[in-house]
């Protein structure tokens, strides 16, 4: 994770992201919304980092909730997902909505892999959105899903991310 005595100069930091996924199966469509996800932007050095607590989805029904921590993100066990990695392909002196990559390591359920995804930055003020939807194949972190639910939850997540992260103020 990014160190904030170094973030002070171009720094920026959100503590209420916002991660959704949606899984289209052929039984059930399956949506979740977390809004409590923390993350660091470093706009000097393209620093970036989010921590994705998995206890913090909300669903539509309980019972949903319920199964996807304990018996597929078995959350108790893989409590967090993260990123940490760098952001390529931004100006941060440039207006408008700006198309960038984040490359870096996504850990979801423990297991870590090289990711690449496409995104927007835009600059701000004292702010910088960021929004990134992508694909996460449930098998490339070891996420299991029972026979007699193969029809329910599709193999791979759409997930959308949306940040609004602010200038960090020196102390």
């Amino acid at each position: 994770m990014l160190s904030l005595a170094h973030l002070y100069a171009q720094g920026y930091k959100t503590t209420k992201g916002k991660v959704t996924f949606f899984s289209s199966a052929p039984v059930e469509d399956i949506k979740a919304e977390n809004k409590v996800v923390t993350g660091l932007f470093d706009a000097q050095t393209g620093s970036l980092a989010f921590l994705v607590p998995i206890n913090g989805f909300r669903f539509p029904k309980s019972l949903m909730q319920e199964h996807f921590n304990e018996k597929f993100m078995e959350s108790h066990k893989f409590p967090t997902a993260t990123f940490d990695g760098e952001l390529l392909g931004f100006n941060i002196s440039k207006a408008g909505t700006q198309v960038v990559q984040a490359k870096g390591n996504l850990t979801i359920h423990g297991v870590t892999v090289n990711a690449n995804i496409s995104g927007n930055i835009e600059f701000r003020e004292d702010e910088v959105y960021m929004k990134a939807i992508f694909p996460i194949k449930l098998v490339d972190h070891a996420i299991q899903i029972p026979k007699v639910l193969f029809y329910n939850i599709a193999e791979e997540m759409e997930v959308t991310v949306n940040f609004v992260l602010k200038k960090l103020e020196e102390k």
